[in-house]
């Protein structure tokens, strides 16, 4: 699997949400709130933990010498370092986030339930990557990019969405009558992504792997 390794001297701290941190060098300490993950208020904190995302951020540096601290992914794949500042944010899949350096702040920016099944019972989740500095996403299988014009569209199955530029609007489109053989659903849900700006596209999904492993899989209690 795919790690990041971030090397930090005095002055400098990095974030990650809640219990991401793989491995640290004993000199680097460790803290956590719910500074910077988009929680305006008591509305904002319920909002990111009925979603099922974390609703803390680990923060970590080092007060004298060096140190390292590691956060590998979940899946087989890529990290993608992307930065953002004013007029350049990025919105990634739920589990995309990897790191990021202080000012960099993340907020749920999609939600939405798609049917029995579909993404578990927390429904389709994006976040939004916004502040100042560089983040780290993680990307699952092989890396796709679309640099869309003004107006170009692309339809893409939700659980291949990565990462995309703010300046990227989506909309959820439904396909009645379309067999998802992923979920046993009749209805097969797309999203649209229109210009301008980059896409990028992940080729491994998380159902769709379950869906592979499955014949594989013994049953409990036989």
């Amino acid at each position: 699997m795919p790690v990041l390794e971030v090397r930090l001297a005095p002055g400098q701290r990095v974030v990650s949400q809640g219990g991401e941190m793989s491995w640290m060098s004993p000199s680097v300490t460790m803290s956590t709130s719910t500074s910077g993950v988009g929680t305006s208020g008591l509305g904002g904190i319920l909002r990111r933990a009925l979603s099922g995302s974390s609703i803390f951020l680990s923060s970590f540096e080092v007060r004298e010498g060096t140190g390292v601290v590691a956060f590998a992914t979940k899946m087989p794949g890529h990290i993608k370092a992307i930065h953002v500042g004013a007029g350049r944010e990025f919105v990634v899949s739920r589990h995309g986030f990897l790191a990021g350096t202080e000012g960099v702040t993340l907020a749920v920016a999609v939600q939405q339930r798609l049917g029995v099944g579909v993404f578990s019972g927390n429904g389709f989740l994006l976040q939004r990557i916004a502040g100042e500095g560089t983040a780290w996403v993680e990307l699952s299988g092989e890396l796709v990019q679309y640099d869309l014009a003004a107006g170009e569209s692309i339809l893409v199955h939700p659980g291949h969405i990565g990462l995309y530029d703010g300046s990227v609007t989506m909309a959820i489109e439904q396909v009645h009558g379309v067999t998802n053989i992923l979920f046993g659903a009749d209805t097969l849900f797309l999203v649209r992504l229109t210009g301008p700006g980059s896409v990028y596209l992940q080729t491994l999904t998380v159902p769709g792997l379950a869906h592979s492993l499955a014949p594989y899989i013994q049953p409990e209690g036989k």
